[in-house]
This record gives C-alpha cells, structure tokens and sequence, in this order.
C-alpha cells in the first residue's frame, strides 16, 4: 500500500508544471530556455568554404574582416524582431564556431551552430573517415562534440546537419543518418538532412521509422525541392518541413507552398528561412567575401520585406506567423 502511494506521488509530481522538464536549445553561448529563444531564423549561413574535404579548410586566424561586414546585418535582423539564427553550415564547409560566438556576443542574437557530415554534391565536403568508418564510430566523433565541444572551443553543437542527393539514400547517405540517429537518441538533438528531392526526403524519414525514432527529430531541409503532396505527407507524420531560400526571385512560390501548408492545417510542422550568407573565395582568408547568388541583394530581409506581407494579406494571422518563427523552432531545435 505505502509503495502505491509513493508511486502515486510521483506520477502527481511530474505531471505538475514545477516539476516539468525544462527545455533548451543549445547556442553558441550555452542553453537558452527553448520558450526563450524568440523569433527564430531556421536556415542560415554567416561563412562558407566551399573548397572541399580533399584540401584542407584553413579557417583564418583573422576575423576582424569578416565582423565588421557580418556584424551590421545581424543588428539589422535584430532590429526586426529575430532572436536567434540557426547557422548550418557544417564541418569540412567552413565551420568556425569561435567566429559564430564573437559575433553572437557583439550581436546578442542566439547563434546555434551544428555537427555532422554533409554528404550532397557528390560527397565533395565529406573526409576519408566518413568512407571507412561504420555508423556508431561517426557518431563517437559527433558525440564528442555535443558532450566536450567543438575543437576545443567547448562550444556544443544544438543540431546535427547532414546532407543527401536527389534520390533515395545511398549507402553511405544512410550510414550518416544511421551515426545521427545514434546521437540523437542520447542527446535528443534534431536532424536536419539536407534533401535535393522528396524522394530522398521520404526515404530517410523511412530510415527514421525502421530506426524506431521519433520523426519529429527529423528536419526535411529544401522542402522545397519536393511537392506539395510530399511535404503534407511527411509533415502529416510529424516531419518538420523546412522551407529554405525565400528570396527575391522565388518568394511567391514560398507564399504558395506555406498557403497549401495552411489549408492542410500543417503550419504547426513547418519552418521557413532564406539560407542567406557569405562564400569565402580564398582559402585561409576572410578578406574576399561573396554574398550568397541566391537571390537576396540584402542578406536575411526577403521575409520581412516580401513573403511575410504577402502571406498576412493572404489570412495568415499573425498568430499563425508567430508559432511558425518562434513556437515551432523552439520545440524542433529544444532538447
């Protein structure tokens, strides 16, 4: 009888709002409260290398270049409201999350910075380990980060970030999403693959299934790049869909898909962003920086000057809008 009633007492214990579990997203900074973070940009870049795994990314010791052209966007997105940027530009493509920290310091915006193996493009961004080691080494190595931080910065990562092709996975795309799956399940961290299609899409969230893993730790990155019908599906299954590049030139399509999203009643699964930034044009310097060809002639602006307008005057509240930005990226990227 006395053990009933201490399991009783438990069970009311946890169920009170005192004793919930405290959600985080882990920035660059350390935890924030996930109900803290704000509005949030799901998919972004600050710098890039897009030299490849085959030569070494030299990231430059200098970094006073780089701020001084960065530090000025990141006021002027947090004057219009954003909190935190989700930076998902991996390892082996110009990581640097010493730089990420400075300029989330100078800034006070939340940068959240990742780990993981981009496998796209030809497995151009991926080093030799990536080929020869299994599943669970991989994730040995990613775990390291999440638990000691990255490279000695102690700077955790708040995500995993892969990438894949264009078709169903191949193998080594889904020995990387096997490793990620190994530490999301300690870590609770999300997986944000990058999916040149639906069918690539679909074919990790399979993965995912046969993994037993919930699929809400799964991030369909360029959601885009598949159809109305596949986004409603795998968002349906409770898939975060990720709309990255909303630009000048494609905003209206965006407008369309999130439209489509609304009449299916699946706003509360999607995440939207411009995958803005900078490419580094010599390795080992910071001095020549290329904006982004994506579209944007000012960085991280489309959505505010464009898609979000166009989306209210279509009977999106701005209720709607606000879990979008803020409610659903707190619980995708919380742990």
């Amino acid at each position: 009888m006395l053990a009933r009633s201490i399991i009783f007492l438990l069970l009311s214990l946890s169920a009170c709002p005192l004793f919930a579990q405290q959600k985080y997203i882990m920035t660059v900074r350390g935890k924030v409260k996930a109900d803290a973070i704000g509005r949030t940009l799901a998919h972004e870049h600050i710098v890039t290398n897009f030299i490849g795994a085959a030569t070494v990314v030299d990231v430059p010791g200098d970094d006073s270049v780089v701020i001084a052209k960065i530090l000025p966007q990141l006021l002027r997105l947090k004057g219009q409201g954003i909190n935190t940027l989700i930076e998902c530009t991996p390892n082996f493509i110009g990581r640097n999350p010493a730089l990420l920290k400075k300029l989330s310091e100078l800034s006070d915006l939340n940068i959240v910075t990742n780990t993981g193996l981009y496998s796209a493009v030809d497995k151009k961004y991926l080093p030799p380990y990536a080929f020869t080691e299994n599943a669970a080494g991989i994730a040995s190595r990613w775990e390291a980060e999440w638990t000691n931080g990255i490279g000695g910065t102690g700077i955790r990562p708040g995500f995993i970030k892969l990438g894949a092709g264009s078709s169903a996975l191949d193998s080594i795309e889904a020995k990387m999403l096997a490793a990620a799956i190994l530490l999301s399940r300690k870590s609770l961290l999300p997986i944000a693959i990058h999916s040149g299609s639906g069918q690539a899409a679909i074919s990790a969230f399979e993965q995912l299934k046969k993994s037993n893993w919930k699929p809400e730790k799964l991030i369909w990155v360029h959601a885009q790049n598949g159809t109305d019908e596949e986004r409603a599906m795998l968002a349906n299954e409770g898939v975060w869909i990720s709309l990255d590049g909303v630009s000048e030139k494609s905003w209206e399509q965006y407008a369309g898909m999130i439209l489509f999203l609304k009449k299916r009643n699946m706003l509360h699964r999607l995440l939207i962003s411009h995958d803005d930034g900078w490419a580094v044009l010599e390795n080992g310097s910071y001095n020549k920086l290329d904006l982004f060809e994506n579209g944007n002639s000012i960085p991280y602006s489309t959505l505010f000057t464009k898609l979000l307008p166009a989306l209210k005057k279509a009977g999106v509240t701005e209720s709607e809008i606000d879990m979008i930005l803020r409610n659903n990226t707190g619980d995708c990227f919380s742990f």
